[in-house]
């Protein structure tokens, strides 16, 4: 669809954000997702692999026109010949690849959508339509393959209700004394949804640790790997106190691979990615959460990772792997001449 105007339209701070933070999230993919390709042994999940690689070498070269187009500078990102060594083994399994994909899949239905409820141009809002629905069907492809394979475990079950029900006391808050009531199903979904999430982060940085070249770096993914396997701990305590099962079954550890398949930039950079958007899925655990000792867990929870996020700003900031998004003008700079 084109709007006819007689003027120019500029793309706003929002659109610009979402472009150029989708610029950098699809440079990562392709050095990661290559990377898998190079090793993975299972047709499907190869086909997976395939189809994420050629939805985000399509988003680069979508995105740099834009770019072009409006005269902004292309972010720099990540590439394969600097960012990647083509000669080192595996460091993850078949199964974590197609794990992987499946939250790739989650991540950017959520992104997608959070950028096209930002953007008013047309065509932005068309391209996001476009990259929200990739992201869906690329989820649905994972999560069949996984239903094939016997590998995809399902959230808790619960009954259904026999009635429609209102609450009627305020004791339904209560978390830490009295009568605790169970969990409610949106409660549960939120366990398990950040359950799932702290699993992918606890192998990624697992693997992360036993090749990252600098020993900051290592000691940094260590720290990464251990807070998430708390909280893995953590939100499934919460699902076994009301005998719920957890998705244990979704671990897998990486191989004994000591050599780095990626630079250290492009590791700092995936971790602070998934700290971001971890620290979003706390909020939006705790708005959902009227139980008070649930309340107090995410915001506990929210804390620590806030501090690990900030800890790796601070080591991409020392060696200037911190590329740095578009930005407002400094007026009092331009004031002092």
């Amino acid at each position: 669809m084109v709007l006819l105007t007689n003027h120019k339209i500029e793309l706003t701070s929002a659109e610009i954000a979402s472009l150029w933070s989708n610029y950098m999230s699809d440079t990562s993919a392709i050095c990661t997702i290559g990377t898998f390709l190079s090793h993975v042994e299972e047709t499907e999940i190869r086909s997976a692999l395939e189809f994420a690689m050629q939805l985000s070498q399509a988003h680069v070269q979508k995105l740099q026109s834009i770019f072009a187009e409006e005269q902004h500078p292309i972010p720099e990102g990540f590439s394969v010949n600097t960012d990647v060594n083509k000669e080192a083994p595996r460091l993850f399994t078949d199964d974590f690849y197609l794990f992987y994909i499946q939250n790739i899949g989650k991540m950017g239905m959520e992104v997608y959508t959070m950028s096209l409820s930002n953007s008013s141009r047309l065509d932005i809002c068309e391209y996001f339509t476009e990259c929200l629905n990739e992201s869906a069907r690329l989820f649905n492809k994972a999560t069949e393959i996984m239903l094939t394979k016997g590998t995809f475990i399902r959230a808790p079950f619960i009954p259904f209700s026999k009635t429609v029900e209102y609450v009627q006391k305020q004791s339904y808050l209560a978390g830490w004394f009295g009568n605790r009531r169970p969990l409610n199903a949106i409660e549960i979904s939120q366990i398990y949804f950040n359950l799932t999430k702290n699993q992918l982060g606890r192998t990624l940085l697992m693997g992360f640790s036993q090749v990252a070249k600098s020993p900051q770096v290592r000691d940094y993914m260590v720290r990464g790997r251990n807070i998430a396997d708390k909280h893995v701990e953590i939100f499934g305590s919460l699902l076994s106190k009301e005998f719920l099962p957890s998705a244990s079954a979704w671990d897998t550890i990486p191989t004994e691979s000591t050599i780095p398949p990626f630079s250290d930039k492009l590791m700092m950079f995936h971790v602070q990615i998934l700290n971001s958007i971890g620290i979003a899925h706390y909020g939006r655990g705790l708005g959902l959460s009227p139980r008070r000792d649930l309340g107090a867990d995410y915001v506990r929870l929210t804390t620590e990772t806030l501090q690990y996020a900030e800890d790796g700003m601070n080591i991409m900031i020392e060696n200037e792997w911190l590329e740095q998004p578009p930005q407002a003008t400094d007026r009092d700079q331009l004031a002092k001449g």
